[in-house]
């Protein structure tokens, strides 16, 4: 029976698209062990995934962690994030066989850079799933994964009552500035769009999300805060739609098949990171972007503020075409 360590320690966004390599991996070896090892603030987003066995957490002592992993005795490691800490985990535990991410930085440097797109045309998901290729694991077409426990389940009377019938959800924050509406932006989509809607986001997007509220806290439910990450996707479950930045959310609500108007900013899709159903699902999403733009990509990541200053690629976006598209995706 052969015993896995799975890596990846962030984010929110890049653990749910590591699930589709955790499903097929337990359907490829259905009596071996699965660990997973990821940052603390990010436990939850694992700890109720039925095909894990374990799950490991780096907290504030590297060397407590590394030596809580060598006691499990793997067989392998799958390297998920690839970076200079796991690469400190694989050389740790040295006699354990690896495999690792490939996360294509150069052409992405290239991209960002010299603005010449030579990254290959498909998902990270299936670029995660190459990553096993060697053990015989194939990807099932289902998807991405996320488990609520049933203590984060949200009642009905958890949020207002206006909303109880069905709501817009719209994820108004990001980890990085560029990758959101500002404010003004925000605020005229909600003024565009007719039907109740509840701002998502966490405690850093509660003030923000209380200046939109204000426009009409009838029509607008601010849950930024509010809500565990887990509830929060529970929220994002019951939604009709999903209009959301580049950021942890949107892959959640791709995991629950919900339709999605992804808004990217100083990222691209053709990074491998828009909304993944599976092949499988016909469920549809529409990306809304500033084409044409000769700064863009600016970054694989993203910055606290514009670096030329303009912010062209957020403050162009079309507004009134997404509050078109949010109704004729309510109407299907």
């Amino acid at each position: 029976m052969p015993k896995f360590l799975i890596i990846r320690f962030s984010s929110i966004g890049d653990i749910v698209l590591t699930t589709p390599v955790i499903r097929c991996l337990r359907k490829k070896f259905p009596d071996a062990e699965i660990h997973f090892v990821t940052k603390t603030a990010f436990k939850d987003i694992v700890a109720n995934n039925p095909y894990i066995n374990k799950v490991h957490t780096l907290g504030d002592n590297f060397e407590l962690m590394l030596n809580e992993l060598k006691a499990e005795n793997f067989d392998y490691i799958i390297d998920l994030h690839h970076n200079l800490r796991t690469l400190r985990v694989k050389r740790f535990l040295k006699s354990v066989k690896s495999f690792s991410y490939n996360k294509l930085n150069v052409e992405k440097f290239i991209y960002t850079k010299l603005k010449i797109n030579i990254l290959p045309n498909k998902h990270i998901v299936d670029r995660n799933i190459e990553t096993v290729k060697k053990l015989g694991v194939v990807n099932d077409g289902l998807g991405l994964d996320y488990f609520i426990p049933e203590r984060d389940i949200v009642q009905k009377a958890e949020i207002p009552m206006s909303h109880q019938f069905g709501y817009i959800g719209i994820v108004i924050g990001a980890t990085m500035a560029t990758k959101k509406m500002p404010l003004h932006k925000l605020k005229e989509l909600c003024n565009a769009i007719n039907h109740p809607i509840i701002l998502l986001g966490g405690k850093d997007d509660f003030a923000i999300g209380n200046a939109i509220e204000l426009l009409d806290d009838t029509k607008i439910y601010n849950s930024c805060g509010k809500f565990n990450l887990n509830e929060s996707a529970d929220l994002v479950r019951n939604a009709k739609l999903i209009i959301s930045h580049d950021t942890g959310l949107m892959h959640i609500a791709a995991a629950f098949q919900k339709p999605i108007i992804a808004v990217w900013g100083n990222t691209v899709p053709e990074f491998g990171m828009y909304p993944y159903y599976g092949v499988k699902s016909s469920r549809e999403f529409t990306n809304i972007e500033v084409n044409k733009l000769s700064c863009r990509p600016c970054s694989k990541i993203g910055y606290n503020k514009c670096p030329k200053k303009h912010f062209k690629c957020m403050e162009q976006i079309n507004i009134q075409e997404i509050a078109d598209l949010s109704y004729k995706y309510l109407g299907r």
